[in-house]
């Protein structure tokens, strides 16, 4: 694409969530704009009246202020703008180049029976009750330039004259589709290659009205880890159960940029400004992409690991708030500085918000017994070493993690075990499960008196 200033559209159909593959082109056009100091445009598709909903615009709305993608335009609703639909569509009519027509689904398939060819209608009078509006397909070829996959021909004689308004003088998608780009500027419409079979009729549309199209660039489709098309089965679907997840918005716009797009360099970690600066569509590849949430989490956690602990902490808050008000609650009742060590010993294992809890709760509150990771634990001769432990963290002075190691590690000699034989039962004594923070940063941050309290318990069950 050239580097002039660019209009773009993100034109999601408000019939559900906003799934990962419209997110992404969202934020494909978002760069494109931002990048070339140009401008996105947001238009929600609702000519599909029966399936379009104000509740799905706001999942939508809300799902892009969560990506923390804004439009310059917008939201603009396709099924507002009838009136100015319904004046190019007779500008259409009276140049012939559009015809009132009865013909049925049944009509359409009995002549393509009998032909290879696209289907043509017998032009009824204007006013005729029931008739939809055909546009005239012109002979030859029509050419999508696609800034993607190069030029795309379309043999116009196998394809039928397409309704694009109903007998009840409501247009159809494509019709509305093409008005909206003219009218609204749009010098480069990327989306799905899904739309790919739609572009041709809304390229013949603007040509019969005489005016130029914009740029096209039709994304691949995302696929999971399994090859096959993106859903539910492959994790998360949706932005909203990615926010529910507890993912960042920066780490998700950095992961959906790289579905089928790289840096030059083959960098992975891009912060917003980097990708801005380096988007362009010439680097975005013809295969369908691979959504991998491991590779998501990942990254989210490596973003994790650089917030500052004031804003770590801040969305920590707000997540557990929405997912577990009772968790909440006794986490804002631990003092500020158990609360802020907490979150430090959590934050180079948690790869998202919503794992934090599960590592950091029994430090809050006692924790249940993990009796699958107690059985596997807790063997015999496990009692004499936690007897051990719990004496030398009596003595350890300071409680702090290096003195707390140096306290346990004379155990490890005397008793001729293994680290993992010591401190994995520790481990499920203090936090109830077998994963938790570093032992001993866990150790200090709970408190003497507590630590020692919990392996006491842990040897009294063990008798």
């Amino acid at each position: 694409m050239s580097s002039e200033k660019k209009k773009l559209r993100f034109a999601p159909s408000p019939t559900g969530a906003l799934h990962i593959g419209g997110a992404r082109t969202a934020l494909y056009n978002w760069l494109l704009a931002r990048g070339s100091g140009g401008s996105l445009v947001l238009r929600i598709e609702d000519t599909d009246r029966e399936r379009s909903t104000g509740e799905n615009v706001e999942q939508i709305l809300d799902a892009l202020r969560w990506l923390e993608l804004d439009w310059d335009e917008g939201p603009l609703s396709q099924h507002e703008r009838a009136d100015r639909h319904g004046e190019r569509l007779r500008e259409l009519l009276d140049a012939d180049k559009a015809y009132h027509s009865l013909a049925t689904a049944e009509t359409v398939k009995a002549q393509k029976a009998q032909s290879n060819l696209g289907f043509r209608g017998e032009p009824v009078a204007p006013g005729t009750e029931g008739a939809a509006v055909r546009l005239r397909v012109p002979e030859g070829t029509t050419i999508v330039h696609d800034e993607i996959r190069g030029d795309i021909s379309f043999d116009n004689s196998v394809h039928d004259d397409p309704v694009i308004a109903r007998g009840d003088g409501s247009v159809l998608y494509n019709f509305a589709v093409a008005i909206d780009d003219l009218d609204m500027g749009i010098t480069d419409v990327v989306r799905g290659d899904d739309h790919l079979s739609n572009t041709p009729k809304q390229v013949i549309v603007m040509e019969q009205l005489g005016e130029t199209p914009p740029r096209y660039a039709h994304l691949p489709l995302l696929h999971g880890p399994d090859g096959k098309k993106l859903s539910k089965r492959h994790g998360a679907a949706s932005v909203q159960e990615l926010a529910s997840a507890g993912y960042l918005p920066a780490a998700v716009r950095n992961y959906l940029a790289l579905l089928g797009w790289g840096a030059a360099d083959d960098q992975t970690l891009l912060s917003t400004d980097e990708l801005v600066r380096q988007f362009s569509i010439e680097r975005v590849g013809r295969s369908s992409a691979i959504f991998d949430e491991k590779k998501l989490r990942w990254i989210n956690g490596r973003y994790m690991r650089e917030l500052p602990l004031e804003e770590y902490e801040r969305r920590f808050a707000e997540q557990l708030s929405r997912a577990d008000p009772a968790a909440a609650e006794a986490f804002a009742a631990g003092d500020a500085e158990r609360r802020r060590a907490a979150l430090q010993i959590a934050q180079e294992k948690a790869q998202t918000l919503d794992d934090v809890w599960p590592l950091v709760r029994f430090l809050f509150e006692d924790p249940p017994n993990d009796e699958k990771a107690w059985r596997k634990v807790m063997k015999d001769g496990t009692r004499p070493l936690l007897e051990d432990a719990a004496a030398a963290l009596r003595e350890a002075d300071p409680f702090e993690p290096a003195s707390i190691e140096a306290s346990l590690a004379p155990i490890l000699a005397a008793r001729g075990v293994k680290p993992g034989q010591l401190y994995q039962p520790i481990r499920v004594a203090i936090s109830g499960g077998a994963v938790s923070p570093g032992i001993f940063e866990s150790l200090a941050v709970l408190g003497r008196d507590s630590a020692v309290s919990r392996i006491d318990r842990a040897v009294t069950r063990l008798r």
